[in-house]
């Protein structure tokens, strides 16, 4: 499948009706690296809210990108419209779903133009379409842009984005544009448009802080549950946050690791792509 479409905003399909589902019965989570540290909230909340047989497959991984492969340090990961998650979902029957857009914001840092960016996130929403009316789009953390300092964006840049050449001007009007088309995009697919809270971030202007990472993910994801009910330990998250996605490369090299669905321990099933 093709991980462009031409994204023309006036070709885009009519808005319907927000449907959300109250029993659902799979997650399906895309990201990259806000969605990597927090996984096990995630997880958890998905399980106390829907049960302990809830499905949950990701597309996720630090420096993700949307339609393009990205790089982490020795790691290389395909972009999510490229990974295998799609002939998943396709071979699956078809159950309630809710599922989650975020981190959108690395592929501007990326140097991909926003007609690029959106055209994959319309891309995106076009195929959850075919299994679920039940969609979470998040923003881009702007008001971290717009707050930057030249010298702290250097910085910023040379640890996190090496191959970035844009400056904090051009960084700020392309992130700008493509929160807007995403606002727009989500009407389209009446999907539940989140803003993203400043209050979440410190220095780091596009990692939630671990503090924020319940609330914000619990935001997110739609339910919210008391911290007496999650369940999960650091084995847990730790086991989540090193489980191997089906394909990846290290130090050039690819690993491949069919997915069939980890049994956790406290209940529910995860496949990652």
């Amino acid at each position: 499948m093709s991980a462009s479409c031409g994204w023309q905003a006036n070709n885009m399909k009519q808005p319907r009706p927000i449907e959300l589902s109250t029993n659902v019965s799979r997650v399906v989570a895309l990201g990259a690296s806000n969605l990597t540290r927090a996984l096990q909230i995630v997880v958890s909340s998905a399980r106390q809210t829907w049960g302990p047989g809830i499905e949950i497959f990701g597309a996720l991984g630090h420096g993700r990108s949307y339609g393009a492969s990205s790089r982490v340090l020795v790691r290389r990961l395909p972009g999510i419209l490229e990974s295998g998650l799609w002939r998943e979902l396709e071979s699956r029957p078809r159950v309630p779903t809710r599922a989650l857009v975020t981190d959108v914001g690395n592929d501007v840092l990326y140097g991909h133009s926003a007609d690029q960016i959106l055209s994959w996130i319309g891309e995106t929403l076009t195929r959850l379409s075919r299994f679920t009316t039940d969609i979470v789009v998040t923003d881009l953390p702007i008001f971290n842009v717009r707050r930057l300092s030249p010298a702290t964006f250097h910085v910023f840049r040379i640890l996190l984005f090496p191959s970035c050449s844009l400056s904090l001007d051009e960084v700020g009007v392309r992130a700008e544009r493509v929160n807007a088309g995403v606002i727009e995009l989500a009407k389209t697919y009446a999907a539940r448009f989140v803003r993203l809270n400043p209050e979440w971030y410190g220095v780091d202007p596009i990692h939630i802080r671990p503090v924020f990472w319940r609330p914000a993910w619990q935001q997110i994801l739609g339910e919210e549950v008391s911290p007496a009910q999650l369940d999960g330990s650091a084995l847990d998250a730790a086991r989540l946050y090193v489980m191997p996605p089906e394909r990846r490369w290290l130090c050039g090299v690819e690993q491949f690791t069919p997915q069939s669905g980890v049994a956790l321990r406290s209940g529910g099933r995860i496949w990652l792509y």
